[in-house]
């Protein structure tokens, strides 16, 4: 019982955090309109929320190998939203830019750390970390909503109300910062110390994870202005758009975490990618309302992989479970907005369309790093979770818990 509140509670902060990853796309059509910036300006700040959240994560996630830092979840989810909150005070871009790159620091400092804390509460369950990973893209499905009641109410300068999300997620981590300081000693979820790291697999699957973070930072930048375009509508359009990119995401980590009860991680996770080359090519090229449709495929197909990416990283690293979440989920979450500015600047030049035409190669590329990597047996779902007992459940039970 005390495992699924904290899980519940995990879940609801982490929605919290990525309000303010989905807020940073949702407020790029507000600043385009109200500053008048071009796409080339507007994905700069996307890269501003994502560089420095790309580097620190990694940074982070060594720091919880180290020792558990609990109190960066309340912490740097208050960081996170004050930056957002912040960017839209005054015109001018270069403080823009500096509010967006606190917001990412305050974001990655949340995650290799909620995922340490995550694995812990979960007993590396596959379909509780998937619970965890749904309330981040609730969040992201909930941003674009929040961010245009705010803002289209009193423009940019209504703002610091986006501060709201984050003081809650900063009080919903206080109680399970209380249950972990009660719950028997354990290695912090730091990983198995006798287990041996698999850096060659880990290394081919952040590469699977980067060209799925370009692909998703392109989409979620970029897929307002593209389906206003296909669809002749206005920024209603676009943001309606957005939500369900955010919305099918959520969807497809739930769907992801069922499946992976199924079959082995590796399977479903290359398999999803991928369906995802023509969902993405639909997105691009299918006219008219047809295109909602694709960008629901896309966002579920982009998802099923996102709880299984993190739980494998750790897999493949067991002696560095921080670093593996710090670098996955970094990679997962800021690696793409890298490339926006790239996105931006030929969308200028030629068509939004022609921009966007080489995300479709991208998760084509993610099934070819993804379709021969081995299925690590450091860590297996509890069986429980299945409803499988006897045995064989405890034996897997007694490893999972040797493995954290």
């Amino acid at each position: 019982m005390q495992r699924n509140k904290s899980i519940v509670l995990l879940s609801a902060g982490h929605a919290c955090v990525d309000v303010y990853q989905g807020a940073v796309a949702a407020l790029v059509p507000f600043f385009v309109a109200e500053r008048a910036y071009t796409y080339a300006a507007a994905s700069g700040i996307v890269l501003a929320a994502s560089l420095l959240s790309s580097v620190a994560q990694p940074f982070f996630g060594a720091l919880t190998d180290r020792r558990p830092i609990p109190w960066l979840l309340p912490v740097s989810t208050v960081v996170g939203g004050l930056g957002v909150a912040l960017s839209g005070i005054g015109g001018s871009y270069a403080l823009t830019l500096l509010f967006m790159a606190l917001s990412g620091i305050g974001v990655a400092a949340y995650h290799p750390e909620s995922a340490r804390v995550a694995r812990v509460a979960s007993k590396g369950s596959h379909s509780s970390m998937g619970w965890f990973s749904l309330g981040g893209n609730v969040g992201f499905a909930a941003a674009p909503v929040l961010v245009t009641v705010v803002i289209a109410t009193g423009g940019l300068r209504f703002s610091p109300l986006l501060i709201l999300p984050a003081l809650a997620g900063s009080v919903l981590a206080l109680p399970v910062l209380r249950a972990l300081d009660k719950a028997p000693s354990t290695d912090g979820g730091k990983g198995d110390a006798r287990g041996q790291d698999d850096r060659a697999s880990f290394v081919r699957l952040s590469l699977a994870v980067v060209c799925r973070s370009i692909t998703f930072v392109g989409m979620s930048t970029f897929v307002a202005f593209h389906v206003r375009e296909q669809t002749g509508g206005g920024t209603a359009a676009g943001t309606a758009a957005l939500f369900v990119l955010y919305l099918g995401g959520a969807v497809g980590t739930v769907v992801g975490g069922n499946l992976a009860h199924r079959w082995d991680r590796v399977t479903v996770v290359s398999m999803s990618y991928l369906l995802t080359v023509a969902a993405v090519a639909g997105v691009v090229f299918v006219p008219g309302p047809t295109v909602y449709l694709f960008v629901a495929l896309t966002a579920i197909g982009l998802y099923v992989p996102f709880s299984l990416q993190v739980t494998l990283a750790q897999d493949y690293l067991p002696t560095r479970v921080g670093t593996a979440s710090g670098i996955t989920l970094g990679l997962m979450v800021s690696v793409g907005g890298l490339t926006s500015p790239v996105i931006g600047v030929i969308a200028d030049a030629t068509s939004l369309r022609t921009a966007l035409t080489p995300l479709i190669a991208m998760p084509g590329l993610s099934w070819l790093l993804f379709r021969s990597l081995p299925e690590p047996t450091v860590l297996k779902p509890l069986l429980e979770d299945i409803g499988e007992e006897g045995a064989q459940g405890t034996a897997s039970h007694t490893t999972q818990r040797s493995s954290l």
